[in-house]
């Protein structure tokens, strides 16, 4: 059976476009109307996902050129600052939904987008997914452990993950549930630009160019402060002299996102860097909506899958009253149990019972079914009095029709329904669901020293949020050690870490390596308390910060950094000053709520005004300036004008908390912990730092073992850090050290010096670990000697004194110069020489000496590699000299 031209029309595809010059033409079905289309079910677009198709824009020529010479490549070229990168697309991945290279000097950056075949299940959250990952091998290296392939993120990775995220989420449509995937990979790193802002603007033109159905194109730029100049895009050395780093992404109209941190740099100041950066993405997203008109793919705009527009106002009807009351219970756990149980009563009510609407509760059609029934069923047959055939209407009243909806759009419909109400709440009745009003903060309060075996401790609390924080000092060892694309080995010696329970929340849950936004506010906090530590020569402590939130309800990450301050002050550190953060919230649309219309500003905002809400603006510092600050937007930007409000509104709310924690009781110690260690650090020449080391570290170690220190660090520059438990085994360990590294001086007495060999022309005799001097044996006795072994032997100690150094470096010492009973005539030969800095004194004033020495080496410790050595070497000399006045004496 052959088929006719409408058949082979439903079973053939359809012609491309260049070959409709084929011998017949199938007739055109005019596609579905409008109201057609929109009356299919959902699960049937579920089941049926729309194909993808990418649109081919690329002009003659390139396609002329991708047949001959392999895939077509388009690329483009953006200025960004004082350089411009390239993006390119096309000739890599192309199986990808979309991919980019984008090159900035030697820095090559790739990254892909690809979506699922068939979408997930409807849920309020997004479902995307940023891999980010710098390759070893694109600085010409390979992994120093025993591992060498990259395997799980690295701390900074996962930040540069939150950082591509966060502006790309709020451009994503509204019932679009295919699973987006985005990878990128630093390929090539030349160490002067940063891939980081690449890796946002990559995956914003790696979007752009995709099926994704993105509301707005994105770009990110990172703005340094340098000589009072904003600079886009600084290069790493330029970073190492800015005032700011700032990490911002937005589109050609608003702001979506800003993170970074800086030097109690004013608000003004900060609103001025955010303007130069919206300048610059602007003109990046100009040039990518370029490059999308030419290449870029279909947007899938028929696979956005909303609830039914009918069921927002059944899920009010039900709903309201109880939900208006619920929003008003002030404490969060009664709260969040109240609305559960309305969730429930809701679904409930939608999916399994049926909802029968007040609107066609007042009049119904029913169905002719419904109304006309077949005689048989119900009538009474009684002496053929009833005709065959015969229709009878049935004397019931009309019942309108139940509905039924999905659970999940019932869960979806309420959530929105909840925030609606709650934001009606705030800009309507003035009060938020715990009654403060929008600039109003919660009660706070805190206190220090709660551990007494941590070195610093306080615990904060404000409103429902609650957090421990824990400090720990130690030496160099305890430092981080971060392995990057750099070929150098980094360490910070300072850090904090973030812990988010379940707990802190009243749930059940996971417990294992930390979360990403466990990660993310960790650093937030860090960046806070890190402009206010004192300089690593003042302090030389390496600080490790634990912040556990016991109890959460907004604004966590800010609580971190009030008890951080705390904690820090109470374990001794010296800061500069204190600091506090603060959380700011947004109602941007109040004009639908019955406003003004003008943005509503929340401060210190809960857990559900955070999830309700348009901002969440994190802002730490004191009342003259920021030290750090994050922001992001949960719908498409906000204007300079908004966030300037917001920044203001947070330098009063800091002020505020700061005063409530001058009220801490008990109130920080400021004072080092007993129970912390003690550093001690000293300064010998560089040229005398293997000395300390030894051959393969045989010196240093056999110190550590004999005076029980914990450790000893040492510097090219010759910094030697000592990290003790008490102060016998530091001042053993000095000693030691400053013996070694020494500079001898002609006129030094060192005393009870073994003799270490005799030779037949005198003894050597060791003033210090390592140095070895000739004393003659004209100057080992005050009489004549025939031979040394006469009246000395190996191992005896004597006391001796410099009188020479030679060309060589060779040190001849004296003993017969220390004697009571030395002529005259060798004395006066020394003063008039000039070698000897003082007259040999008397046993008994060389008792004194050496006992008032220890008590000028208390007062005053030694700032030069020299003085640290000479007043060292004399309290080490004093000891035994002081011991054997004393058996004189007796």
């Amino acid at each position: 059976m052959l088929a006719g031209p409408a058949a082979l029309h439903l079973l053939l595809p359809a012609p491309p476009p260049h070959r409709r010059h084929l011998a017949f033409a199938l007739p055109q079905h005019p596609a579905p109307p409008l109201h057609a289309r929109a009356a299919c079910s959902r699960r049937a677009r579920r089941r049926a996902p729309p194909q993808r198709h990418g649109v081919a824009r690329a002009s003659a020529a390139v396609a002329e050129e991708a047949s001959s010479s392999g895939p077509a490549k388009f690329s483009v070229r953006i200025p960004v600052g004082d350089r411009e990168i390239l993006v390119e697309t096309g000739h890599i991945g192309r199986q990808a939904s979309a991919s980019v290279m984008v090159t900035d000097g030697e820095t090559i950056l790739y990254c892909s987008v690809c979506l699922s075949d068939t979408p997930n299940d409807p849920s309020d959250f997004f479902p995307l997914s940023v891999h980010y990952q710098e390759r070893l091998s694109a600085a010409g290296r390979t992994s120093g452990g025993f591992f060498k392939r990259e395997g799980k993120a690295k701390d900074h990775e996962v930040l540069v993950c939150r950082l591509i995220d966060r502006p790309l989420r709020p451009t994503m449509p509204k019932g679009f549930y295919y699973e987006t995937q985005i990878l990128s990979w630093v390929f090539s790193y030349d160490g002067i630009h940063s891939p980081d802002c690449l890796a946002i603007t990559a995956a914003g033109i790696a979007v752009a160019l995709s099926e994704i159905p993105n509301k707005q194109t994105i770009a990110g730029v990172r703005i340094g402060l340098i000589n009072g100049q904003f600079v886009i895009n600084p290069t790493t050395e330029q970073m190492e002299n800015s005032e700011l780093d700032l990490m911002m992404a937005g589109t050609d109209s608003a702001i979506l996102m800003i993170e970074g941190y800086c030097d109690f740099l004013t608000e003004e100041k900060l609103l001025e860097a955010v303007e130069a950066g919206q300048v610059a993405i602007r003109e990046i997203c100009k040039a990518i909506d370029v490059l999308v008109q030419s290449c870029g793919k279909k947007k899938m705009v028929d696979a956005i899958n909303l609830p039914p527009p009918e069921l927002y106002r059944h899920v009010e009807d039900i709903s309201g009253d109880e939900l208006v009351k619920a929003l008003q219970i002030k404490e969060k756990i009664p709260r969040r149990k109240a609305l559960s149980a309305l969730e429930d009563k809701v679904i409930t009510i939608l999916s399994e019972q049926g909802y029968v609407s007040k609107d066609s509760s007042l009049g119904v059609t029913e169905s002719l079914d419904d109304i006309v029934e077949d005689e048989d069923e119900d009538e009474v047959i009684v002496d053929g009095e009833v005709d065959e055939g015969d229709v009878h209407i049935k004397p019931v009243s009309r019942k309108p029709p139940r509905q039924l909806f999905a659970e999940v759009d019932v869960k979806l419909v309420f959530k929105e329904v909840s925030s609606k109400y709650l934001r009606r709440r705030i800009v309507e009745g003035g009060k938020r669901s715990d009654g403060r009003s929008p600039w109003e903060l919660r009660p706070i309060n805190s206190q220090c020293g709660l551990l007494p075996r941590a070195h610093g401790s306080a615990l904060f609390t404000r409103g429902e949020t609650q957090s421990l924080a824990v400090v720990t000092l130690g030496g160099y060892q305890m430092a981080q050690r971060i392995d990057n694309l750099v070929d150098t080995e980094e360490s910070k010696s300072f850090y904090l870490q973030y812990s988010f329970p379940p707990s802190c929340v009243g749930e059940v849950g996971r417990i294992g390596a930390p979360s990403r936004r466990e990660i993310g506010h960790g650093m937030l906090a860090e960046r806070a308390l890190e402009q206010i530590l004192p300089p690593e020569e003042d302090f030389p402590y390496t600080i490790r910060v634990e912040s556990t939130i016991t109890e959460s309800n907004g604004s966590s990450s800010m609580a971190s950094v009030c008890g951080g301050c705390l904690a820090l002050q109470d374990a001794g550190v010296p800061i500069k000053f204190p600091v506090a953060g603060i959380a700011m919230g947004l109602v941007l649309d109040t004009q639908e709520f019955g406003g003004d219309g003008s943005p509503l500003i929340l401060s210190d905002i809960t857990g559900a005004e955070d999830a309700s809400g348009d901002m969440d603006l994190k802002v730490a510092g004191n009342e003259s300036g920021i030290t750090a600050f994050q922001m992001d937007i949960k719908v498409v930007g906000i204007t300079l004008p908004v966030m300037e409000q917001a920044l203001l509104q947070a330098r009063d709310g800091r002020q505020h908390i700061l005063n409530e924690m001058s009220k801490s009781s008990p109130p920080p110690s400021k004072a080092l912990s007993r129970h912390a260690p003690l550093i001690h650090v000293m300064k010998v020449k560089p040229n005398k730092v293997n000395l300390i080391i030894g051959s393969g570290g045989k010196t240093i170690k056999s110190i550590i073992e004999e005076t029980g220190v914990d450790a000893i660090d040492t510097g090219d520059d010759g910094t030697v850090k000592i990290t003790a438990r008490d102060l016998s085994s530091l001042e053993k360990s000095k000693t030691i050290i400053a013996n070694l590294t020494m500079v001898p001086k002609v006129g030094e007495i060192y005393r009870n010096c073994e003799i270490k060999s005799i030779a037949p022309y005198g003894a050597f005799v060791e003033i210090a670990p390592g140095r070895e001097g000739l004393c003659h044996i004209s100057e080992l006795s005050s009489g004549w000697l025939a031979k040394a072994e006469d009246a000395f032997k190996v191992g005896d100690r004597i006391d001796v004194k410099l009188i020479e150094i030679n060309d060589k470096g060779q040190l001849r010492l004296s003993s017969r110069a220390l004697l009571p009973d030395a002529d005259s005539e060798s004395n006066s030969k020394q003063q008039s020489s000039g070698s000897t800095k003082e007259k040999a004194p008397q046993k008994d004033d060389l008792i004194k000496m050496t006992t008032r020495r220890p008590k000028r080496k208390k007062q005053s410790e030694p700032s030069g590699a020299e003085n640290a050595t000479t007043k060292t070497l004399e309290k080490s000399a004093a000891a035994p000299a002081t011991s054997q006045g004393s058996e004189t004496a007796t």
